[in-house]
């Protein structure tokens, strides 16, 4: 994988809210001159938040797959005046986070952030095809510039294989049946458009019961774990995490379904010494949230989409 610096500087249009921006903050507590990672860098709030609070002499490394929220992290460091030497944005995937240390020559961090998921720029733009309700192609990749396309998905694999995903990575219990309507239409025409496939797994799925989401939400979100490999991602990245952290550093892990929440929360609880047997290695974590941080009321008004973020965090022993 080529991974190269981030210079872009135009500013994009890519307005995101950060969400548990304060918890995070709290959390994470920079301090004058440490060192961070932000392994999901997005839009950079989070990351020009622990800048300004590691100042004099902090610095962050940050990390993100989409080239638009490279540039759009750019452009706010420098509408902020922070100075390109506190700085250094790549162009990856927070899987190869220890790869990219070292090639940046940091060698541990007093604190790692990982906000997981996608971003409301990447949802509600039509042409990136996260979404079920602005129809566009059916991209879904959060780098747009290589890899598999959840098109490619739908008019590929075989009924078992849509299935697994979309019960698998979506949770969604009609998901035979989504994959069986899938294989037969996709006979007539291939699948392009993001509107396309939502009506067709609407009428596989229904509106009956409680269900206050749309019938496509898990389908697409299967989908998208898929193309990404997210969770694979999230599995690689956190033990890289823990070996990068200095002694009293922390990380701290955004999650936005119970899929990565149930990852982190394993991870933490292993590596904590609550895994018994299984983990006979000294314990190399300790919990900080007992129970994950969540939005307050003001800030699920401000900010509906923080409803479902849950923020953990653990300090290195």
């Amino acid at each position: 994988m080529m991974i190269t610096t981030s210079t872009q500087s135009s500013a994009p249009t890519f307005q995101h809210i950060s969400v548990l921006a304060e918890p995070v903050q709290t959390a994470l507590n920079p301090r004058p001159g440490g060192v961070y990672l932000d392994g999901t860098l997005g839009g950079g709030g989070h990351a020009l938040a622990l800048l300004q609070a590691a100042q004099p002499g902090g610095f962050l490394l940050g990390i993100d797959a989409d080239p638009a929220a490279l540039a759009a992290a750019q452009a706010r460091m420098v509408a902020a005046n922070i100075p390109a030497t506190n700085y250094q944005f790549f162009h990856a995937r927070f899987g190869a986070m220890a790869q990219i240390a070292q090639q940046a020559g940091v060698a541990a961090f007093d604190g790692i952030l990982l906000d997981l998921g996608v971003s409301s720029p990447q949802l509600d733009r039509a042409e990136r095809g996260f979404s079920f309700s602005n129809d566009g192609p059916l991209d879904m990749r959060l780098d747009p510039t290589q890899g598999i396309t959840a098109a490619d998905l739908v008019n590929t694999l075989d009924e078992a294989q849509i299935a697994e995903i979309i019960f698998r990575y979506g949770e969604e219990r009609a998901s035979r049946r989504v994959a069986r309507l899938i294989v037969e239409r996709r006979k007539q025409t291939p699948f392009v458009r993001t509107a396309d496939l939502a009506a067709l797994v609407a009428r596989a799925v229904g509106r009956g019961g409680r269900e206050r989401i749309h019938p496509a939400t898990r389908t697409f979100q299967g989908l998208r774990i898929a193309v990404n490999a997210e969770l694979e991602q999230l599995e690689s990245a956190l033990p890289q995490a823990v070996d990068l952290l200095h002694r009293g550093g922390r990380l701290a892990v955004i999650s936005f379904h119970s899929l990565e929440d149930r990852i982190v929360k394993h991870f933490l609880r292993a590596e904590s010494g609550y895994g018994g047997n299984a983990n006979p290695r000294p314990p190399r974590l300790r919990i900080i949230t007992k129970k994950p941080l969540e939005a307050d009321a003001e800030e699920l008004a401000h900010n509906p989409r923080s409803r479902s973020a849950k923020l953990r965090v653990a300090e290195k022993l």
